[in-house]
């Protein structure tokens, strides 16, 4: 079991850096599509395209991470105020909730892949692109976030401090 964990928790870390890796290469995509067109030239039109793909897998990888670092927006203002015993029962209600949620976005994400790959459904931009490989990342990224959130809601960790302000 405790392997298990390991490569759970590798693949977590493995994606979250993944995703910060597409930063750069948006930052040099955009470079050099202003270098480009400054010189009077027409870059490519399918870096456009990797590029909104790019965002849609930068969410989906980096959020499972996000989660277990408690990286996501949230308000404690509530919390804050309330005694130890709600605070903890809130806490894991709010983080079954997310469960929940993204178990269901999990799944439909991955019916409309299974759909798209099973019809061999393209993506048509600047290129023919397999739809399914743009939407295989929904039912990855939700999938792990549900697990994630899990993790709080039977773990000894809460999702919530308690502790209202910026705490760095």
């Amino acid at each position: 079991m405790t392997h298990l964990v390991r490569a759970y928790d590798l693949l977590v870390v493995g994606l979250a850096v993944i995703a910060g890796a597409i930063l750069p290469a948006f930052m040099l995509i955009i470079v050099y599509q202003v270098v480009w067109r400054n010189l009077g030239l027409q870059p490519s039109a399918h870096l456009f395209t990797f590029t909104e793909y790019g965002l849609l897998y930068l969410t989906m990888l980096g959020a499972p991470w996000l989660v277990r670092e408690r990286g996501h927006v949230y308000i404690e203002v509530l919390t804050a105020y309330l005694p130890v015993r709600a605070r903890n029962a809130l806490s894991r209600i709010v983080s079954a909730l997310c469960v929940v949620i993204s178990g269901v976005l999990a799944l439909k994400g991955l019916d409309i892949t299974l759909t798209n790959f099973a019809s061999a459904e393209m993506d048509v931009r600047s290129l023919y692109f397999p739809r399914w490989i743009l939407i295989a990342c929904i039912p990855l990224g939700f999938g792990l976030m549900a697990v994630e959130f899990a993790r709080f809601v039977f773990g000894a960790e809460l999702f919530h401090s308690g502790e209202a302000g910026i705490h760095e």
